[in-house]
């Protein structure tokens, strides 16, 4: 019996009867042989780590546009928050925490650039649907590793494609990462907006301090017991009644005081008008799109190639090349 053998008999004799063991994965769209030291979860979080779509998201927007601090969270660090809240749910109810943080992890590989802002430009101006999670998944299986994508599990490509929308994952791995990441977004941006300046933790609404106590910590720690409490043992993953009524008031506040509106949000047409203007140069000149993009623009359409090229962008990659196709260069006469 090798390590990988080990692990899959290990998760059967331990984990709960709602969890995905590795050894009954529905499998990967090509097949592999199988590792002697990892389980299929286990290869899937290490390719996600490893793939350039994550390294680009230590450079892409959470909420705030260019901070001047080093302390705000982007896409990669919000990433790692769900990944470690996600973990915890699932040990506490015995679920596979390789998956959920295999999920956790590869969630948000499709967004764009300057976060949602770009995400909603990019839907607006695409003939066709764009949704950060769809993106996400076509990330892992087409754009990754010059074209041959990243050969995931249909488990972990489920959980990113429900990470958000109408269709709820197949696994309680994928459920987790669901919550989890509202868990994370509605805590950290918080956080990062107190550090802004924006609000204080006094301007919070008194019903959810009561409910969920003071502090970020705090906070975090009531979102996830009251998850773990109502959840175990269920084939399902809930909140319990009050917290959810905690957490609902949160969301409907940062909705209210931050994302729309608020300072932070005052640069956003900038960063969509650059989105708009380098779409638009590469929709009218295809050829010069990278190569592994104009292959993109020969198998399916034009659109396609320069939205998955726009997407893939950092918030500074967008900001240089936008520099470069329109902004005059400063030169000298001899």
């Amino acid at each position: 019996m090798n390590y990988r053998e080990i692990f899959e008999k290990r998760e059967q004799d331990t984990l709960s009867r709602y969890a995905v063991c590795s050894a009954s994965s529905r499998g990967r769209a090509r097949a592999e042989e199988e590792s002697p030291t990892r389980t299929c979860f286990c290869r899937d979080r290490d390719r996600i780590i490893h793939c350039k779509a994550f390294r680009r998201l230590k450079h892409k927007t959470q909420v705030f546009l260019s901070p001047t601090g080093d302390h705000y969270r982007t896409r990669l660090t919000h990433t790692l928050e769900v990944s470690q809240i996600s973990r915890t749910i699932a040990r506490c109810l015995c679920l596979n925490e390789d998956l959920t943080e295999a999920i956790a992890l590869g969630h948000d590989l499709g967004h764009t650039p300057f976060g949602h802002a770009g995400e909603r430009v990019l839907n607006d101006i695409c003939p066709f649907p764009f949704r950060h999670n769809e993106q996400s998944v076509r990330v892992c299986t087409l754009l990754e590793k010059d074209g041959s994508g990243l050969n995931l599990t249909a488990e972990v490509l489920d959980g990113i494609l429900c990470h958000t929308g109408e269709k709820i994952a197949d696994t309680l791995e994928g459920q987790i990462v669901r919550l989890a990441d509202k868990i994370a977004y509605i805590n950290h941006d918080i956080d990062d907006a107190v550090r802004a300046g924006l609000i204080t933790e006094n301007d919070l609404p008194p019903r959810a301090v009561q409910i969920l106590g003071n502090g970020h910590s705090a906070r975090i720690n009531s979102m996830v017991m009251g998850t773990v409490q109502a959840s175990t043992d269920k084939p399902a993953i809930m909140m319990q009644a009050q917290i959810k009524e905690g957490f609902d008031i949160l969301h409907e506040y940062l909705f209210s005081y931050i994302y729309l509106g608020s300072k932070a949000k005052t640069e956003e047409g900038k960063a969509q008008g650059i989105i708009e203007s380098i779409y638009g140069y590469y929709i009218k000149r295809p050829e010069q799109l990278p190569e592994e993009y104009l292959k993109i623009a020969h198998t399916e359409d034009v659109a396609r190639a320069v939205c998955d090229y726009v997407s893939t962008m950092t918030d500074r990659f967008a900001v240089d090349l936008f520099s470069q196709l329109f902004i005059p260069k400063s030169w000298d006469i001899k």
